[in-house]
């Protein structure tokens, strides 16, 4: 090293103007995760994250159960077949069914106003919660922010972590909410993200409850319509909308129970 490069050196340490430490890195054990969460919490308040999201995150706890999960998928990994008779597609169609009668006026209206048929939408609701009998048993946010922790997803959950600290600010949920063990929410376990951009108040009180059975529908019915639905067009493999189904969730084995099961329930 030259003298000049020595001194300068020298004169940074005396000042304390050593550059600025490294961003906390993301990790696979709890070890590194307080001393991360402080440094998302500056990337969260340059996103827009206020006060009470901030403190959700701060109270924010390393999501065990959600890392477990999260490495151990394999349902998805079954022959169409087989994943259908462990969710259970015969009973989600006959009870879809039933629910599509009693609540007919409220489907109908949906249709109409975003092109997805019931069908589809109460596939989706039955597939993910049973019809709102089980919307999960972890804390959105600890698990979501975890997630975006964890080294194998970062970039894919980061601004899902976001948005739920902005929806904690929005009072749409609490630092406390209850969800799945990937932070999803509601009667149909929208991502943090996606529920912050497309939750509908179909209700008109105001508020945007992914727990209230209509909100969540029409939110659904939205995200399925912005991410390219096309009214009156086919959702089985190999027409037009089966493609969007893929935005819903990755897993092929998923799209193609939640095209057939929806076609049960509409015939």
């Amino acid at each position: 090293m030259g003298k000049s490069r020595l001194w300068a050196g020298l004169i940074v340490a005396a000042l304390g103007l050593a550059s600025p430490a490294a961003a906390a890195q993301c990790g696979n054990t709890s070890a590194g995760f307080d001393a991360w969460k402080g440094d998302f919490a500056r990337t969260a308040k340059r996103a827009g994250v206020k006060g009470a999201g901030l403190t959700a995150l701060a109270q924010a706890r390393y999501a065990t159960r959600t890392i477990a999960a999260d490495r151990n998928q394999k349902s998805f990994r079954y022959s169409l077949e087989k994943f259908m008779e462990i969710r259970g597609a015969n009973t989600i169609v006959a009870q879809g069914r039933r629910h599509k009668a009693r609540n007919a006026a409220f489907y109908a209206a949906l249709e109409q106003k975003y092109g997805v048929p019931s069908g589809v939408l109460i596939a989706i609701h039955g597939m993910e919660t049973a019809f709102g009998n089980y919307m999960g048993d972890s804390n959105v946010v600890s698990a979501i922010v975890t997630l975006t922790y964890d080294c194998r997803r970062s970039a894919f959950f980061e601004p899902h972590a976001i948005g739920a600290l902005k929806l904690v600010d929005q009072g749409a949920i609490t630092g406390t909410t209850k969800g799945a063990k990937h932070g999803e929410l509601g009667h149909t376990q929208f991502l943090p993200g996606n529920a912050l951009q497309f939750g509908v108040d179909w209700d008109r009180n105001g508020r945007v409850d992914f727990y209230n059975f209509q909100d969540a529908l029409a939110s659904t019915a939205h995200f399925l319509r912005k991410k390219g639905w096309k009214p009156g067009k086919g959702y089985q493999q190999g027409q037009p909308n089966f493609k969007v189904l893929k935005e819903w969730n990755a897993a092929t084995v998923y799209q193609q129970s939640l095209a057939l099961m929806g076609a049960r329930i509409d015939n």
